[in-house]
């Protein structure tokens, strides 16, 4: 993938010139193309600076766009104002940038405050700007427990929520789990989503209050104990797999990231107590390190011995059988 920042420039303007819609150039040019970069990293062929440089060139082609006399955004604020955020620690904001772009040339005021916007800070702009509605977006469904102490938060201010993002799930099943006010698919249905009058916000409740499971402290003991649940899975895989004792400090530190990543992700699945979330993620775990030259064997083991960790929590074990089966089937 070539990224040549002057091409990507006239190929947009060109595009104005012609008479495209704006919304047009913003979704189904750059938008597209971001789709494509992230497909071509889950694919290996591209690596995490080529896909910082190709986001960002996104970004630059998206301010360019501003100077085309095509591209107007209204001046009115009759549609009213809307801040755009990234849950904290969500740090793919390209998704959000695209909706504040439509947003904005639809007539409505926007906010933009861009990726990892942690909850407080949110909620200090909500009390100084007042605006009609907050759209929060999530790429990462780990960041689901972070969307919900946000969405709580929104609501809590008065401000109801309109959430977004392949965190929230393809029907934006996650979105009606963690309460939001409002759920859209894209950017182009946020808009619609917008025409209507926004449901008043729920009045202040507890997390627990949305998803009762949570009482169970299985999701706490998890997150609280990661580090020490991470740790003895690689103490015990170098001793199932005696080939780890001679990996290099970067692939020690891979394996390391790679179990981390597969706790984090039963945790969440335990936060939202859905079993398809984690299998889908070890499904898609698989296979990218299948392109990435690691056998399935390792991300077995791996699950063999997280299971024999949490062995005494009993919607845990349901969830990392899930991912077994998801492993197992996708081998057959």
């Amino acid at each position: 993938m070539v990224r040549d920042e002057s091409a990507a420039l006239a190929a947009a303007w060109t595009a104005l010139d012609q008479g495209v819609p704006p919304e047009s150039v913003v979704l189904d040019l750059v938008g597209a193309a971001q789709s494509r970069v992230g497909a071509e990293w889950a694919a290996n062929r591209l690596g995490v600076a080529q896909e910082h440089a190709a986001t960002a060139l996104g970004d630059r082609v998206l301010a360019a766009l501003g100077g085309h006399p095509a591209y107007r955004r209204s001046a009115s604020e009759s549609r009213g104002r809307v801040t755009v955020a990234c849950v904290d620690g969500e740090w793919h904001a390209m998704p959000a940038r695209l909706l504040a772009e439509v947003l904005s040339l639809g007539g409505w005021r926007v906010d933009f405050l861009g990726a990892h916007v942690p909850g407080p800070h949110l909620i200090s702009h909500l009390h100084e700007s007042g605006p009609d509605v907050v759209a929060l977006s999530a790429s990462l469904a780990l960041r689901l427990p972070d969307a919900h102490a946000a969405i709580t938060a929104c609501q809590a201010a008065s401000v109801p929520v309109l959430a977004g993002g392949a965190a929230f799930g393809p029907n934006g099943e996650y979105a009606r789990l963690l309460g939001a006010d409002a759920w859209a698919r894209d950017a182009r249905s946020a808009l619609a989503v917008l025409d209507r009058p926004m449901p008043r916000p729920r009045p202040p409740h507890q997390a627990v209050d949305d998803l009762p499971h949570l009482a169970d402290q299985e999701y706490t003991y998890v997150a609280a104990n990661r580090t020490r649940i991470v740790a003895a899975i690689v103490a015990a895989l170098q001793e199932r797999v005696p080939a780890m004792r001679e990996y290099s400090p970067q692939q020690m530190q891979y394996t390391i990231e790679d179990i981390d990543h597969v706790v984090r992700f039963l945790a969440c699945a335990l936060y939202v107590d859905d079993a398809s979330l984690f299998a889908a993620f070890i499904a898609w775990t698989r296979a990218i390190l299948t392109d990435r030259g690691v056998p399935a064997h390792a991300l077995t083991s791996a699950l063999d011995l997280l299971g024999t960790q949490l062995r005494d929590f009993p919607r845990a074990v349901r969830l990392n059988s899930a991912g077994h089966a998801a492993m197992e089937a996708q081998a057959a």
